[in-house]
């Protein structure tokens, strides 16, 4: 599913800024992507503005500078320079952040995104590939000190649909991971899962399974630190309720803490994909009470709604007809409007992070 439309504001972020330490939040962790409405720096401070009145955290999910980070993880490097601008507006306004490394494409999860043509077809057995990602990612964890650090995002839609791939990156993951932890041992390191794709693969063209198919988490154990999951149940269901079990079976299979690294709903049928401001408190209060005991942090994927026209025109030529298909399935999915005017889902969540 989709990701990180704030990309485009990297190339913006030349900009100073000291940087506070993070705010110490009860758990579990409140959050949301700092993407703005606008492709803009005057969108994204008054879309962090907002973030900060309703949120502990934002999720900032991370390209892999791949030619950067090829050569050693302490290199200079313009992405990363544009980051910690990044996180110093996002500090700057008391928020924490949590860190995924992102290899993949946020709105088409069986591609990489961002490899050198050059380097040719990517596959996690390219030692190029290898190296950046394990190298950027280490250099996270020394630069920010995270309290939380994924390595991959939605990580069981690329292995479906890339099998031949799979060991690869499994055994990457475990190098980075043992990495990062022998010298932050207490940092909690994690991937995220799709859930709605693990339970109803054949939505999304792949065989059905019997039940929800655990190998591709637990092929990951003991080093996962977090049972993480993102879920667009609305995607699924369309105007029926999201089953009163429906996330349950996650917090039966495993007694390791848990999270929603993204997901939400529509608050309006767009591009014939049903939504509306029920299907949005719905999906809040299912995972609040399917999974609210149990959760380290909640991600809900926009604050705010998105103009699609200003991302059009940010991103060019860069994306395909198809990835601006999907990306408008999301631009109605935020807790308040394109003019800041809040949503009845965005009492919903404040009442829930308020408790």
């Amino acid at each position: 599913m989709k990701k990180s439309f704030w990309l485009p504001l990297l190339a913006l972020l030349a900009v100073g800024g000291g940087c506070a330490g993070q705010n110490e939040a009860a758990a579990p962790l409140y959050g949301f992507f700092p993407t703005p409405t606008e492709v803009s720096i005057d969108s994204l401070l008054v879309t962090l503005n907002g973030i900060s009145e309703h949120a502990d955290v934002v999720m900032l999910q991370e390209r892999v500078p791949w030619a950067d980070f090829a050569a050693g993880a302490d290199v200079t490097s313009r992405a990363f320079a544009d980051l910690q601008n990044l996180v110093g507006l996002v500090e700057e306004r008391g928020l924490g952040e949590v860190f995924i490394v992102d290899p993949l494409n946020g709105l088409d999860r069986r591609r990489f995104i961002g490899v050198p043509e050059e380097w040719g077809e990517p596959s996690f057995a390219d030692e190029r590939i290898r190296a950046a990602y394990k190298n950027f990612a280490v250099r996270l964890a020394r630069e920010f000190e995270p309290e939380y650090l994924g390595l991959g995002s939605e990580i069981n839609t690329y292995l479906a649909t890339h099998p031949h791939d799979a060991a690869n990156f499994v055994s990457l993951y475990r190098e980075t991971y043992d990495a990062i932890k022998a010298e932050f041992p207490d940092m909690k390191v994690f991937l995220t899962f799709q859930w709605d794709h693990l339970v109803h693969p054949e939505a999304y063209g792949l065989p059905p399974t019997q039940g929800v198919d655990w190998r591709m988490i637990e092929q990951f154990e003991p080093r996962l630190d977090v049972w993480a999951i993102s879920s667009y149940p609305c995607f699924y269901f369309r105007n029926r309720p999201i089953p009163a079990d429906y996330y349950r079976p996650l917090a039966q299979r495993s007694d390791k803490p848990l999270a929603v690294a993204e997901g939400g709903c529509s608050s309006e049928t767009v591009a014939g994909v049903p939504g509306s401001p029920a299907d949005q408190i719905r999906y809040l209060q299912a995972i609040d009470r399917q999974l609210g005991p149990r959760l380290d942090f909640w991600i809900y994927l926009l604050y705010n709604d998105l103009d699609p026209d200003s991302y059009r025109q940010a991103t060019g030529g860069d994306f395909s007809d198809e990835n601006l298909q999907t990306l408008s399935y999301f631009v109605k999915m935020g807790l308040v409007d394109t003019q800041g005017r809040p949503k009845a889902s965005l009492r919903v969540w404040d009442g829930i992070r308020g408790r």
